[in-house]
């Protein structure tokens, strides 16, 4: 199973548009978005946009620009909108045995590593692509949690990137958008 990670998006529709068709030709059914598409049009194109399922933590240009109070509520730090299960704080699934979270904040992945709860955790909001190790416990037993920022699909300051993870080997890779046909 692959699945791509973004972050960042800041309204930056021809390269969330890039993003979608690269989903689209490898057939890939989930998407999960560390924060900052920056409004609710931009969340309808994706949504509307893109068939499978769409995981979203909100970010710090989010608050305010999407309209939570039309969406259906889960719980108090999750909602549902159509296609998309979006999060207020952060989110956390599990994926073929591996225990994820996503959030935007670098700060608080680093703290969701640490815990020992999760194998991996998505990030964004730097906007540069990063990917590190984080030796952590879980109950007795040392283990490494990975800790990922996809960078950022409105090509703000860095160019723009996303991550393709591939499940069942475990293994990342970071994709320039600006290499894509």
């Amino acid at each position: 199973m692959l699945i791509v990670i973004i972050s960042d998006v800041h309204n930056n529709l021809v390269n969330l548009k890039k993003v979608l068709d690269y989903c689209g030709k490898r057939k890939i059914k989930k998407i999960i978005c560390c924060g900052d598409l920056a409004s609710q049009e931009t969340l309808d194109f994706l949504r509307d946009n893109f068939s499978g399922e769409i995981l979203y933590a909100f970010g710090n240009m989010d608050v305010g620009q999407i309209n939570i109070k039309t969406l259906k509520h889960e719980n108090n730090n999750s909602f549902e909108y159509k296609n998309v299960m979006i999060f207020r704080d952060f989110g956390e699934v599990e994926i073929e045995g591996f225990s994820v979270a996503f959030v935007h904040y670098p700060d608080k992945a680093k703290k969701l590593c640490e815990s020992g709860d999760y194998d991996t955790v998505f990030y964004g909001h730097t906007h540069k692509p990063w990917i590190e190790t984080i030796e952590t416990r879980r109950k007795q037993y040392l283990f490494n949690c990975t800790m990922l920022n996809p960078g950022n699909v409105a090509g703000e300051i860095y160019l723009p990137t996303f991550a393709v993870w591939e499940v069942e080997s475990n293994n990342f890779e970071l994709i320039k958008i600006h290499d894509l046909e």
